[in-house]
């Protein structure tokens, strides 16, 4: 049975703007999935560019991501790949890459004169139809600003940055698309990290002799930001009066979740060295922060963590939606499970996630269900910030690989890392990672970008012998995106259901 749930002033459900797959399984098994690395036989042909020159400048530990994107609404994922660009204006020009899917395994680069061919040093991106024109437009954060780009169709982008009216030039890191307010228009988040320029550079080292990567601690945070969609492509700056615009936050990333039930959507975001802030939606334009009330600020040992990427997935059925939260090495993954009155607790340090993560430096971090039975996986894109690390620690390496955690149903997980094929366990220094169906065969993929090194796409062989639904969800009184719209499924093995987000990790 699937049943459409329509929260509060959420409108209507169509095939048009965004997807969301589930499971109809009434077993559970991951025998046999392999995840196969098909980056070069699908073409995709880009390599990330930090502009490192020798100062070690923080921005370089950082970049970059990446994102699915649906551009012609085919239902075949097209792929946007974030890059960064030299330091001086002489360098080599570096961009963006946009790739089209060709809907038979492969793409084709269409990033000339597509509008997204241009310079700047970027970090992270997020996904939505902000006009309700029923086209997926893009927003990219920037450590030398931020961008907005409208979709034209065809492939092709507008820059709306500066008619949008917004204006974000504070080392912008992760972003989010969401319908705060429910006036069926989508709004923006947007983490912002550290108040950070070259001459500012901190110099910090390992060895006491040579200049290596500093950590924030050292450096001014710089309050996120939160736009309201007015319409009309203008945005407003009301993190302020929101009450999200933290000075002393050093953010990294962000998940939208409604942990509480209410129906309105909420903001956990993941702070470097500093307490993670949960922000709970007053349903009246503002946001109360309860990080530290709600358990989700500190570790275990009441220390602020280096927190990461973040997201949000009911994993055991609760009903409740739980975080999972990527940290620096030697704090493992954070896997906050929701008690469901306004506590989380912490279930990383007492099972498998938390012990095979404690090494592991994660950037990347997300739910998903990778063999399709019904229960949300969790994957861990891994990767440090300084390559002379294991001289000074030699458990610790630069080169780690991605980590994938089985569920095995009542909030158990299982490491399955080294079982799904010797290309998911090749060590890279990931930092931006996406999953979704690029390939149309109902199994759920994984893209994942390197600091300065190559994009990688694994193909997901083998997921897809459970039985699945695909939607596309489309608004009417709501956001075109369908954001926070809720798909509910029951079926023998249960309930399932899941929530219509853009962005994150």
């Amino acid at each position: 049975m699937l049943r459409e749930m329509n929260p509060g002033r959420l409108g209507g459900v169509l095939a048009v703007a965004a997807m969301l797959a589930g499971a109809l399984s009434a077993f559970k098994s991951d025998a046999g999935v392999l995840f196969t690395d098909v980056t070069t036989a699908a073409g995709l042909r880009f390599t990330h560019h930090n502009g490192a020159f020798g100062k070690k400048y923080l921005p370089e530990t950082m970049g970059s991501g990446c994102a699915f994107i649906d551009l012609d609404g085919s239902g075949w994922p097209d792929i946007l790949l974030l890059n960064d660009k030299d330091w001086t204006p002489k360098g080599k020009k570096y961009t963006s890459a946009l790739y089209r899917n060709n809907h038979n395994g492969t793409f084709t680069d269409i990033t000339a004169g597509s509008g997204l061919d241009i310079q700047m040093y970027a970090m992270g991106v997020a996904i939505a139809d902000f006009d309700n024109d029923g086209r997926p437009d893009v927003y990219i954060t920037a450590l030398d600003g931020d961008h907005l780009f409208h979709n034209e169709g065809h492939g092709k982008f507008r820059d709306a940055t500066a008619a949008s009216g917004i204006k974000n030039a504070n080392f912008g890191t992760s972003a989010a698309w969401l319908d705060y307010d429910r006036d069926g228009k989508a709004d923006l988040f947007v983490s912002n990290y550290i108040q950070w320029t070259p001459q500012t550079d901190l110099w910090c080292s390992l060895d006491g002799a040579t200049k290596s990567y500093c950590t924030p601690e050292s450096s001014k945070g710089a309050p996120s930001k939160l736009y309201h969609n007015l319409g009309n492509g203008k945005f407003e700056d009301v993190s302020v009066k929101a009450g999200i615009a933290d000075p002393t936050s050093k953010s990294l990333g962000v998940a939208v979740l409604d942990y509480n039930n209410d129906g309105w959507p909420d903001l956990f975001v993941s702070n470097d060295t500093q307490p993670n802030k949960l922000y709970r939606n007053n349903q009246n334009g503002t946001f109360t922060e309860e990080g530290v009330s709600a358990g989700v600020a500190f570790g275990e040992d009441g220390v602020a963590r280096g927190a990461m990427g973040a997201d949000a997935a009911d994993y055991d059925r609760s009903g409740r939606q739980h975080l999972l939260v990527g940290n620096f090495s030697n704090q493992m993954l954070g896997l906050y499970h929701n008690e469901g009155n306004g506590l989380f607790v912490d279930e990383a340090p007492r099972s498998t996630v938390g012990r095979a993560s404690l090494l592991s430096l994660t950037f990347g971090a997300f739910f998903f269900d990778y063999d399709l039975d019904g229960y949300p996986d969790i994957f861990a894109a891994n990767g440090h910030t300084e390559a002379e690390i294991e001289h000074i620690q030699p458990k610790v390496k630069f080169r780690q690989p991605p980590l994938l955690f089985h569920n095995l149903g009542k909030g158990k997980f299982d490491n399955v890392s080294a079982q799904v094929g010797q290309d998911f366990a090749r060590p890279i220094v990931a930092r931006g990672a996406a999953y979704g169906d690029f390939d149309h065969d109902g199994d759920l993929d994984i893209l994942m970008t390197t600091s300065n090194g190559p994009a990688c796409l694994y193909r997901n062989d083998g997921g897809n012998r459970n039985k699945w639904i695909s939607l596309r969800l489309s608004g009417t009184k709501s956001n075109r995106s369908g954001l926070g719209a809720v798909v509910r499924v029951e079926t023998a093995s249960g309930k399932q259901w899941n929530m219509v987000r853009s962005g994150g990790s």
